[in-house]
């Protein structure tokens, strides 16, 4: 009983605290991976009403339906407050999203291989079938929500729309999930397949987020360094930017043109403080506390309150303020 509960319920947990480790840039958030972990729970509970529901009512046999419904359920359950904390700029780059994925479909495989323990563990003395269950459905589980993340963050950060990142990540998960339901080999084989390609692809798109984070953050911070240096010793206004803004007396109040230049200098300065404190994580130095941080961007909400919408898009494309470049600010408000 103690070999099947560790083979069925321990492996994708290691799988976790991997991908944990190769997040050099500490960008998780421990409270959001505690409601991704209860969510995963939630996730499979809710699966498993609803599965018994639609096969009450749904006149398909059990291997058309654990091939074709079950995993559409199943996978929008789990994707749904993955989608939440993207949708709520949670998550800024492919890695997060990896990780809050994983651990959803983490906790959701361990819910539902609780379940079969309690159920078959003793009449079913294949330990086979628990190995397979741990390290083929498991992370099966774990890699098509990781998967989902991975997608819906990678086409945000190519300037797509939220829906359509949603619906290619969501039919990626199905697919995957249908198709390792469909047996199409035998469990053994589709267990090793799994247990390949997920972590070796979770693996690369790691390596290749960390390489286009780190060319995010200095050529980033060399921009906002050079920008902020010149306003802060008065030649703004002789830069293109300083110029683009002079041009808009012509559309806006005076006052509301400088609270422009009051947002742009007070918005580098903590967008390079973020990148600081990111690069500081990576060599796993301590981040020095700020009294006025708080203060600071409680400023900077009201300077985008006070510009309006109109002059906040007016000066988002000059500071090429993306989603990534979002999220560092939401980053600063939980230090």
């Amino acid at each position: 009983m103690v070999v099947k509960m560790f083979v069925s319920l321990i492996p994708v947990f290691l799988f976790l605290v991997m991908l944990l480790y190769l997040d050099s840039y500490k960008l998780v958030s421990k409270l959001l991976l505690v409601i991704c972990f209860v969510w995963g729970v939630l996730s499979a509970a809710g699966s498993f009403y609803t599965n018994t529901l639609l096969m009450k009512h749904l006149d398909v046999s059990f291997e058309t339906y654990s091939g074709f419904i079950a995993p559409l359920v199943e996978e929008t359950l789990k994707c749904t407050l993955l989608w939440i904390l993207i949708k709520k700029n949670k998550a800024g780059f492919m890695i997060d999203g990896a990780i809050y994925g994983f651990a959803i479909g983490a906790t959701f495989s361990f819910a539902e291989n609780l379940f079969y323990l309690s159920q078959y563990a003793d009449s079913q003395n294949n330990l086979m079938v628990w190995i397979t269950r741990g390290f083929g459905t498991a992370v099966m589980h774990s890699g098509t929500t990781a998967i989902f993340g991975i997608l819906c963050m990678s086409a945000l950060n190519r300037q797509l729309k939220l829906g359509w990142a949603s619906a290619t990540g969501l039919l990626a998960a199905f697919i995957i999930h249908g198709i390792f339901n469909q047996f199409l080999v035998s469990p053994v084989v589709s267990t090793v397949i799994i247990l390949l390609l997920v972590p070796l692809s979770i693996t690369l798109i790691f390596s290749a987020s960390e390489t286009s984070i780190r060319n995010w953050l200095e050529l980033e911070f060399d921009s906002e360094a050079g920008i902020l240096r010149m306003i802060r010793k008065g030649k703004f206004a002789s830069t293109k930017t300083g110029t683009f803004l002079v041009s808009l007396k012509d559309h806006y109040p005076g006052e509301v043109v400088l609270d422009m230049y009051c947002f742009i200098s007070l918005y580098l300065e903590l967008s390079m403080k973020a990148k600081t404190m990111m690069m500081l994580k990576e060599n796993d130095f301590e981040i020095p506390a700020d009294p006025e941080l708080s203060l600071k961007i409680r400023e900077l909400n009201a300077l985008k309150k006070s510009i309006g919408r109109g002059g906040y898009l007016a000066i988002a494309p000059v500071l090429r303020m993306n989603r990534k470049d979002l999220w560092k600010i939401s980053m600063l408000e939980k230090m």
